[in-house]
């Protein structure tokens, strides 16, 4: 693929097949981070993450093209004390992600190395995309039966992370993916390991975010994830977020309503743990798929 030179992912392009790499498509470029599409010698396409965003490349410019680039794109210049502290955020990343290798339902680690300027990992690609669509096709039968399996699938994956000391932070409907049917969690980049408290005391808002962020997203535990696990749930069997006493609930099949409604709970201490959530979810996706239903 080709980009305007001056497009700020260019530079980050270049590195990543000055490293040996054939890249195939730019599927994301952050403030943060950037994500291609690709494969090395004869190997099938890998999804390549490069601890490299936007807010990194100005520094690597030259003062003519600085000058152009920021006409181009915006973006923030960082000092080398800030972009010091995001590399580490990245290693931590990585870190977090090889202690959840064989996971079930976690995108997996493949392969990691880095550059004189930044630090990279693979990762599978999934073909089916992430579960943002399943919202519009909520209706329809038989995807409201796949919707619930996969989202099942994440409560497992949570669980999973959970029993490895490990927090999620940000599960979302962008953070799953799909591959083959079934669910699977990707950007560990949030996750803090449950032994280490990590991050500000406070973040937020966000719709997908438990109220203790507010004052404690650093210690957050496994209630927070049942919580924005919750919410996902709760977009797709009711067609809106929570909100008002969860007032269209009664849009969701019967055996998920307490379930969903307890680990809405504002305190973590009375939320259910993610396996009862998969538990409910798969007992919903069951009964939509006997027949006649």
């Amino acid at each position: 693929m080709h980009l305007h030179p001056l497009h700020p992912a260019a530079w980050v392009l270049d590195q990543i097949r000055g490293a040996g790499w054939h890249v195939h498509d730019l599927l994301s470029f952050t403030r943060a981070s950037t994500l291609v599409l690709a494969s090395r010698d004869d190997a099938s396409p890998v999804v390549l993450k490069a601890g490299f965003g936007s807010n990194h490349v100005l520094a690597e410019l030259d003062e003519d093209s600085r000058k152009a680039a920021y006409g181009f794109y915006w973006y923030a210049e960082m000092t080398e004390a800030e972009r010091a502290l995001t590399r580490e955020d990245f290693r931590h990343e990585i870190a977090v992600a090889r202690a959840a290798t064989g996971a079930e339902h976690i995108v997996p680690l493949l392969e990691e190395g880095s550059t004189d300027r930044f630090d990279w990992y693979t990762m599978p690609f999934c073909s089916g995309g992430n579960f943002r669509p399943f919202f519009a096709a909520a209706r329809d039968h038989d995807q409201a039966a796949a919707g619930l399996s996969i989202l099942a699938d994440v409560a497992e994956g949570l669980r999973t992370l959970h029993e490895r000391g490990i927090v999620h932070r940000d599960v979302y409907q962008e953070n799953i993916l799909i591959h083959d049917g079934r669910g699977l969690i990707t950007d560990l980049g949030a996750a803090r390991l449950t032994d280490t408290p990590r991050g500000p005391a406070a973040r937020g808002p966000e719709v997908h975010w438990p109220p203790e962020y507010a004052t404690a997203y650093d210690r957050a535990t496994p209630a927070a994830d049942a919580f924005s696990l919750a919410v996902l749930i709760y977009r797709f069997v009711c067609a809106d977020i929570p909100r008002h006493g969860h007032s269209r609930l009664d849009a969701a099949p019967a055996r998920l309503r307490p379930v969903i409604s307890a680990a809405l709970a504002p305190t973590p201490q009375d939320r259910p743990e993610t396996s009862e959530l998969r538990d409910a979810l798969c007992q919903a996706a069951a009964a939509l798929a006997e027949p006649g239903h």
